[in-house]
C-alpha cells in the first residue's frame, strides 16, 4: 500500500502544472482521493437546476446533441466576455521532459466510466452479474476505482484519480475565469486583485445606491406637478408666439435676401468699374515711374557732370605742373629740393634741376601775367638754366658824328648761369660768384613780377586772396585784403636773408630758397585767380 501511495503522489506531481507560474504542483489528498459521490456532488454544484435536467435527459439519450440556446449562450459570452486572468499555455521544456501530457492541452475529451456517473452498477453489469457470468479486467478496474478497492490491474486506482481530477480542474476552468490548477502563490495574487476587483465593485454599488435614494427624494408631488403643467402651458404658449415672430422674422429675411442680391449685383458692377480703375492707375503709375526713373537717372548724370565740372574748375594746371611744398627744412618743387645742408645732403644735380623747374615757372607766370621784366629775359633750360642781363648805355657824341646816323642806346646782353658744378678748388666758398650773381637776377625778376602782380591786383576787381579746398591759394572777396608779396625783396636779400651762397652759411642760403618757392607759389596762387580759381588748359598767350 505504501508503495502504491508513493506512485500515485509521484505522478500527480509530474502530470500537473501551476497555470500561471508552471511550477509543479502536488494536489491534496482531499481532492487526488475524491470518491464518485463526493464528484457528483462537486459538479452537479457548478451547473444550474436546468442545466442538470438536460444532463439527465441526454445521459439517458445516449450522445448529447448541442441545443440552440447552449449556442445563443455561448455567443453572448463570447462577445461580452473579457481576457481571463490565467490562460493555459505550454510549459518550459524542463517541464515538458519529465512526462509525455502537455498541461497546455487541458480541455481533451476524457469519458468518465459508468461508475463515476452513477455509483450503481449499470443494468447490464447487474444482468451479467446475475447470469453467472466473470466480468472483464476493465470491469474489474472500473469497479475498483469506483469502490475505492484494488482489483487486479495494479495501475488503474491511479489514471481513475488522474481523470479525476483533470476533469475536475476542466470543469472549474469552464466555469470561470482562472485556468486551474493554481498554486498557491498565484492564488494569493489572484485572491488580491478579486479583493481589489470587489472593493471597486462595492463602490460602484454604494454610487448606484446613492444615486437611487436622491432619485427616490426627488419625486415630485402633486403641487409641484401642477406647477410643472401650468409652466409647460405657458411654454407652448411662448413657443406658438415665437412661431410667429419667426415666420414673420423669415418674411422679412426673404426681402432682405432680395435686397442683398440686389446689393450683390451692385456690388459686383462696382468691384467691375474699380478693377478697371486701378488697371488704369497702374498703367498711369507705371508710366510715371518709368518717367521719374528717367528724370532721376539725368538729374543723377547732371550732378556728377556739375560735380566734376566744379573739380576741374577748381583744379590748376599749374598747381599740377609746379607742385611746390616742403620736405623737412628743404623747399621742394616737383619733388626736387632746393637748398643744401649736412644732413640731409642734397647734391647738386637736384639742385640745378630745381633752380630749372623754378625758372621755369617764373617764365611761365610772366609770360601768364604779360609781364616782361625790365633789364632780364629768362632762359629756362632745365638743370643748365640761365638769365641774360641786358645793360643798356646811352651813345657818345663822337660815335654817332662818325656813323653819321641818330644816337641809339648801346646793349650789352650777359649770360648768368643758374646752376653750379660744385666743383671748386680748395673747397672755396666765394667762388660761387656767378651762381650767385645768378641768383640776385632771378630774385630781382621775382621783384619785379611781385611788383606787378601787387598794382595790377589794386587796380582789378580781385583784391584779396583765398584758399582753394586743395590748399591752394586763390582770390578772396574783392577788396577783402591787399594783394602782397609774403617776404619783401631787396636787392640779394629776401627777408633780411642773402640769397648768395658765397657770403651766408648754407643754413641760411636754404631758407632763403624756401622764401624765394614761397613767393614762387604765391604768384602761382594770383595767377590762378585772375581764371576765375579754374586755370584749365590754359598755358599762355
Amino acid at each position: 500500500m505504501a508503495t502504491s501511495a508513493r506512485s500515485t503522489k509521484d505522478t500527480t506531481s509530474a502530470g500537473l502544472y501551476c497555470q500561471k507560474c508552471r511550477t509543479p504542483i502536488e494536489v491534496d489528498a482531499s481532492i487526488d482521493q475524491l470518491n464518485p459521490a463526493a464528484f457528483k456532488l462537486l459538479t452537479d454544484s457548478t451547473v444550474s437546476p436546468d442545466q442538470q435536467t438536460t444532463k439527465k435527459t441526454l445521459s439517458r439519450q445516449g450522445r448529447p446533441p448541442y441545443p440552440s440556446s447552449r449556442n445563443q449562450t455561448y455567443e453572448t459570452a463570447t462577445q461580452s466576455a473579457r481576457n481571463p486572468t490565467f490562460k493555459r499555455t505550454v510549459p518550459h521544456a524542463r517541464y515538458a521532459q519529465r512526462g509525455g501530457q502537455n498541461p497546455a492541452m487541458s480541455f481533451v475529451s476524457v469519458h468518465m466510466s459508468e461508475s463515476m456517473l452513477d455509483p450503481a452498477l449499470s443494468p447490464e453489469v447487474k444482468q451479467k452479474t446475475s447470469d453467472g457470468s466473470q466480468p472483464t479486467g476493465a470491469e474489474v478496474t472500473r469497479r475498483a476505482s469506483a469502490t475505492g478497492k484494488w482489483g487486479s490491474v495494479g495501475g488503474g486506482k491511479i489514471a481513475d484519480g488522474m481523470e479525476t481530477t483533470n476533469r475536475l480542474f476542466e470543469i472549474l476552468s469552464a466555469r470561470s475565469d482562472i485556468d486551474h490548477p493554481v498554486c498557491t502563490e498565484c492564488t494569493e495574487l489572484l485572491v488580491e486583485g478579486l479583493q481589489k476587483r470587489m472593493t471597486v465593485a462595492t463602490r460602484e454599488r454604494d454610487a448606484y445606491v446613492d444615486y437611487l435614494r436622491r432619485a427616490n427624494s426627488d419625486v415630485p408631488n402633486a403641487e409641484e406637478i401642477k406647477a410643472a403643467e401650468a409652466e409647460l402651458e405657458a411654454a407652448r404658449k411662448s413657443e406658438a408666439a415665437a412661431l410667429a415672430h419667426l415666420e414673420r422674422l423669415e418674411k422679412e429675411k426673404a426681402e432682405l435676401d432680395s435686397q442683398l442680391l440686389a446689393l450683390q449685383a451692385e456690388s459686383r458692377a462696382l468691384d467691375k468699374t474699380e478693377n478697371d480703375f486701378w488697371a488704369h492707375r497702374n498703367a498711369f503709375s507705371t508710366a510715371l515711374t518709368s518717367f521719374q526713373e528717367e528724370r532721376d537717372a539725368l538729374t543723377t548724370k547732371y550732378n556728377h557732370d556739375l560735380q566734376l565740372l566744379t573739380q576741374l574748375q577748381r583744379r590748376s594746371v599749374y598747381n599740377d605742373i609746379f607742385f611746390i611744398t616742403h620736405d623737412d627744412h628743404y623747399a621742394t618743387i616737383n619733388g626736387l629740393r632746393l637748398g643744401r645742408l649736412s644732413t640731409p645732403y642734397v647734391d647738386w644735380p637736384e639742385i640745378n634741376a630745381a633752380w630749372g623747374q623754378t625758372c621755369l615757372l617764373l617764365a611761365t607766370l610772366a609770360d601768364r601775367l604779360g609781364y616782361k621784366f625790365q633789364g632780364y629775359e629768362l632762359y629756362p633750360m632745365g638743370s643748365t638754366s640761365s638769365i641774360l642781363k641786358l645793360d643798356t648805355k646811352p651813345a657818345t657824341g663822337s660815335s654817332t658824328a662818325a656813323a653819321g646816323t641818330t644816337g641809339r642806346p648801346t646793349v650789352t646782353k650777359q649770360r648768368l648761369e643758374l646752376y653750379s658744378s660744385g666743383e671748386l678748388p680748395f673747397n672755396l666758398g666765394f667762388m660761387h660768384r656767378k651762381f650767385d650773381t645768378a641768383m640776385v637776377a632771378f630774385l630781382e625778376c621775382l621783384r619785379q613780377l611781385g611788383e606787378f602782380a601787387e598794382k595790377s591786383s589794386q587796380q582789378s576787381a580781385g583784391g584779396g586772396i583765398g584758399t582753394h579746398a586743395d590748399g591752394t591759394l586763390s582770390p578772396a572777396n574783392p577788396g577783402s585784403l591787399n594783394y602782397k608779396m609774403p617776404y619783401e625783396i631787396r636787392k640779394d636779400k629776401i627777408h633780411d636773408t642773402s640769397i648768395k651762397l658765397s657770403l651766408s652759411k648754407e643754413e641760411n642760403w636754404t631758407k632763403a630758397c624756401k622764401y624765394v618757392l614761397t613767393c614762387c607759389k604765391f604768384l602761382l596762387a594770383h595767377a590762378n585767380g585772375l581764371d576765375g580759381g579754374s586755370g584749365v588748359g590754359r598755358r599762355g598767350r
